[in-house]
């Protein structure tokens, strides 16, 4: 079974909490599977730290959503500041919302907000 999953790139800014969905994206890519903290989210943490290549993301429009996500990522990026990653479990989708036609989606679950290095430590080392 796959695990599905989307990536996005957002810029620090103040005032934006790293524990809401962020209303402005730069890039945002779909990974098919794999997409559980322990592949998916420590794959982008040792690309971080160590700049080790990613396989498997197809580029998408910024606007396109999907109704088979179990995970939403963002990677929060500001020149001459640390990155920050935050995850996000999606708990499911609603109906198609009967005014703005669009896939409205229950509250998703921030299930984890930090550095890279701390991701790591969350879901790789604990495994081991």
């Amino acid at each position: 079974m796959s695990t599905r999953a989307q990536v996005r790139f957002a810029t620090r800014e103040e005032g934006v909490s790293f524990s809401e969905h962020p209303s402005a994206i730069h890039a945002q890519f779909y990974v098919h599977s794999d997409g559980y903290p322990e592949g998916l989210g420590v794959e982008i943490a040792e690309s971080l730290i160590s700049y080790q290549k990613i396989c498997n993301w197809e580029v998408e429009e910024l606007h396109h959503e999907h109704t088979d996500l179990e995970y939403i990522y963002y990677v929060w990026q500001k020149l001459d500041d640390s990155t920050w990653i935050s995850i996000f479990q999606v708990e499911g989708y609603k109906e198609m919302c009967d005014h703005c036609d669009q896939i409205t989606r229950y509250e998703d679950k921030c299930i984890f907000v930090g550095e890279p290095q701390k991701l790591l430590d969350k879901y790789e080392y604990n495994d081991r």
